[in-house]
């Protein structure tokens, strides 16, 4: 299993929210590259950069702080946030991501998905699926549906997605761990390839990921518990191997 640390990028800083509140933020590094930088060299393989701002104005905002990422540090970087558009997943790859994070255009805007899947495959399209309270949420994590993770799952898989994200969002920023069960269901019907994130708080919490031996959960995404020194990079990674 992969570690993802996260660099979710806010008015310019690194930060952090807690279960997707954008009023809840805490600025760990005012350079996301700097950020970014810390994790490489602290061993790091690959990066998830989250476009905080993106995601609450519909369209990418931080193309250059991508760029700066993933031209200076040499490791794959999945990016997402506010890419709704097939300009938008164009210019994010162009600008370095080895991977896009489609969330509310994948399940609003079936052409949108169908373009970019056929445009660059199904192995550079990763799609978040975040559910507060079991239903999927959208638009930056501020608007609710009533459609199940089940449901999202099987729908688009159907439509050629391959390669997915599940965040918990009532557990992200919370350093509880994630929900086990939960997480062993998702990973049965989501098929493919799944990356897991939300509250991750300890070293145990990814030993217990990688205890559950599903073969679709191909990595977890960790962000405060890094920032805030529970683990390091490498701690954390050889959790996931062991």
């Amino acid at each position: 299993m992969i570690l993802y640390p996260a660099i979710d990028i806010l008015d310019g800083s690194a930060v952090r929210l807690v279960k997707g509140d954008f009023d809840a933020k805490k600025v760990y590094d005012e350079d996301p590259l700097a950020a970014a930088r810390g994790w490489v060299e602290e061993g790091a393989e690959y990066l998830h950069v989250v476009d905080l701002d993106g995601a609450k104005s519909g369209a990418p905002k931080n193309l250059e702080n991508l760029k700066r990422i993933a031209g200076e540090l040499g490791v794959p970087v999945q990016y997402g946030g506010g890419l709704r558009s097939a300009e938008a997943i164009a210019g994010a790859l162009d600008a370095g991501a080895t991977r896009v994070i489609l969330g509310t255009a994948a399940m609003f805007d079936p052409t949108v998905l169908r373009d970019c899947l056929a445009a660059h495959g199904p192995e550079r399209i990763l799609v978040g699926v975040d559910v507060r309270g079991g239903d999927v949420v959208t638009h930056g994590w501020v608007q609710g549906t009533d459609v199940k993770a089940s449901v999202a799952f099987d729908t688009l898989r159907e439509k050629g997605v391959r390669n997915f994200i599940f965040t918990n969002v009532d557990r992200d920023g919370m350093l509880e761990g994630p929900d086990l069960e939960e997480v062993g269901r998702v990973a049965q019907v989501a098929t493919g390839s799944l990356i897991y994130s939300g509250g991750i708080g300890q070293l145990a919490d990814l030993e217990s990921l990688a205890a559950l031996g599903e073969q679709s959960l191909e990595g977890v995404i960790v962000g405060k518990a890094l920032y805030e020194r529970r683990f390091t990079v490498l701690e954390a990674q050889a959790a996931l191997d062991n």
